[in-house]
C-alpha cells in the first residue's frame, strides 16, 4: 500500500519556525515531483512549494519557506521560517506521477500567540 505521513506540524509563535516531514511508503517517488500544498479553515487548498529538477514557491513563503528532499529516505521536507498567523493551515504533501496524485493525510500547522 502506497502512503505519504506527513508529521512535524503543531503550534508556534508569529516568527517561529517549524520543519515538517512527508515519507513515502510502499514505492519511490524519487523521479517524481512532490509538492506541500495546505488548506486553511473556509477556504481551498492551495499549492505553497514543490521540488523537481528545483525548487518553486509560492510567492507569499518565498525567503521563508524551503523544500528539500532526501531521496535515499524517500523523505521529503518543508523547512518554514518566520512563521505568521495565515500561515494556519493543514498542510499536505503531493507526489505527483504520470497517472495519478498521491496524498498525505496531513499535519495541522497553528500559527498564533
Amino acid at each position: 500500500q502506497v502512503q505519504l505521513i506527513e508529521s512535524g506540524g503543531g503550534l508556534v509563535e508569529p516568527g517561529g519556525s517549524l520543519r515538517l516531514s512527508c515519507v513515502a511508503s510502499g514505492r519511490t517517488f524519487n523521479d517524481y515531483p512532490m509538492a506541500w500544498f495546505r488548506q486553511a479553515p473556509g477556504k481551498e487548498r492551495e499549492y505553497v512549494a514543490a521540488t523537481f529538477r528545483g525548487t518553486f514557491y509560492t510567492d507569499s513563503v518565498k525567503d521563508r519557506f524551503t523544500i528539500s528532499r532526501d531521496s535515499a529516505k524517500d523523505t521529503v521536507f518543508l523547512q518554514m521560517n518566520s512563521l505568521k498567523p495565515e500561515d494556519t493551515a493543514v498542510y499536505y504533501c503531493q507526489a505527483h506521477t504520470l497517472v495519478y496524485d498521491y496524498w498525505g493525510q496531513g499535519t495541522q500547522v497553528t500559527v498564533s500567540s
